[in-house]
């Protein structure tokens, strides 16, 4: 059965659908993640065949977050198209500066708005929810600089709120664990490139199919600082996880691996920022 959602919510679920309607078509930038999902299947619901999903391929977005973005684009019978966003061409970007992001969703909406453009779609959509105003979130200028939508803002939902209606509708990615690009992994200034990329992507997939569930790696230097749930910590000091933790992240080309004593939180990397 889905799960009971309340009245005032499934309204709002309609004031989104309204809200999609009135742009007559639209580009929703897809990831596979929890929000772009939950937008893209509204969307679908909203505007049927006049909605198209449109996924960035790249080094820093993981391979299994690529197939599971067109394994629900084919399930739900979207369009979806895959375009090449390689963000370490981008100028300046290989160096981390804390507008990093400004400058990835800059050149990522450009080139959705050009593809949009030539599908005759009316309006790019983008998945960033009410919660995100509370974060460092330089990408959002390039959003507001665009003119990109952002409907889930919009309409003012929470992280949670589209967690419950995602269950409520059958949603594969409804307690699906948060994710950020790999960049986001480094500290700011410090160097950003493909075989740095590899081994955080690497070091996080073992760890998600050694059944943790939220978490990150951190890379810095030749340091991986990993952060899970606190109440994963007492699996992963399990002498044969810690140690084959260690023996797998040695061989992904880390030197060292520790523990973040506070466990996972969102843009820890950002935390460094209130310090200037």
């Amino acid at each position: 059965m889905p799960k009971a959602i309340s009245t005032d919510l499934l309204n709002k679920y309609n004031t989104l659908l309204d809200h999609l309607k009135s742009f007559g078509s639209a580009a929703v930038a897809f990831s596979s993640g929890v929000d772009s999902t939950f937008l893209l299947y509204a969307a679908k619901e909203a505007l049927g065949d006049r909605v198209i999903a449109v996924t960035a391929s790249s080094c820093s977005f993981p391979e299994r977050e690529l197939k599971e973005a067109k394994a629900y684009c084919e399930d739900m019978g979207i369009r979806h198209l895959i375009i090449k966003s390689e963000e370490l061409e981008i100028e300046g970007f290989s160096h981390n500066p804390k507008n990093r992001c400004y400058l990835c969703k800059r050149e990522l909406f450009e080139k959705i708005g050009q593809v949009a453009r030539e599908q005759g779609i009316n309006e790019i959509c983008e998945g960033s929810n009410l919660d995100d105003n509370g974060d460092y979130r330089p990408g959002l200028q390039a959003v507001a600089e665009l003119g990109v939508k952002s409907p889930l803002r919009e309409v003012g939902f929470t992280k949670q709120e589209i967690r419950d209606l995602s269950e409520h509708f059958h949603l594969p990615t409804w307690n699906k664990q948060s994710f950020a690009c790999l960049s986001s992994r480094f500290p700011y200034g410090d160097l950003i490139n493909e075989k740095k990329l590899k081994m955080v992507d690497q070091a996080e997939q073992l760890l998600l199919d050694m059944g943790f569930h939220q978490l990150r790696v951190r890379i810095h230097g030749d340091l991986a600082r990993i952060e899970l749930l606190p109440e994963e910590f007492p699996k992963f000091m399990e002498d044969s996880t810690r140690l084959e933790i260690h023996r797998k992240f040695k061989e992904y080309g880390f030197a060292y691996v520790a523990l973040d004593v506070v466990g996972y939180r969102m843009g820890s990397m950002n935390e460094t920022l209130e310090k200037e």
